[in-house]
């Protein structure tokens, strides 16, 4: 798929020569893959907004896989005085502060976590950056 981005999960999996057994584990990884690179830029704006706020060095949020089927990426502030550690986005839930630069994501991460230091930011999955950068500082 990186190098003929026209073909689909399936045919990616087949040319790769995948056993059937392992086609639909692959295509799933497949797609979690396509849907990070088509959230890469809007993940590229928010670090660019909060790198103009002097939170981060970073360019572009660490992309993860944490379950296969899923796309995190998380955003180390690691700028003088950020108002948190560390950024999660969950293309299920949204924005959200973490606890630790060194492990902001929690063990599993399929619930959305709770509890001390963690809060969502803005409405919705894909907030316009500087919404994110509002609901930070806020």
């Amino acid at each position: 798929m990186h190098t003929d981005p026209s073909l689909t999960p399936d045919q990616a999996a087949a040319a790769l020569g995948y056993p059937a057994a392992q086609v639909r584990r692959a295509t799933i990884r497949a797609q979690a893959v396509l849907r990070a690179r088509h959230a890469a830029p809007y993940l590229a704006d928010v670090a660019q907004a909060l790198h103009r706020e002097g939170w981060t060095t970073t360019a572009a949020p660490a992309v993860h896989h944490p379950a296969d089927d899923r796309v995190v990426a998380v955003l180390v502030l690691d700028g003088p005085n950020p108002p948190t550690p560390a950024l999660v986005w969950d293309e299920r839930h949204g924005w959200r502060t973490a606890t630790s630069r060194r492990h902001p994501l929690t063990k599993g991460a399929t619930p959305p976590p709770s509890g001390d230091g963690i809060r969502y930011l803005a409405e919705g999955i894909t907030p316009p950056a500087e919404a994110v950068t509002a609901a930070l500082a806020a």
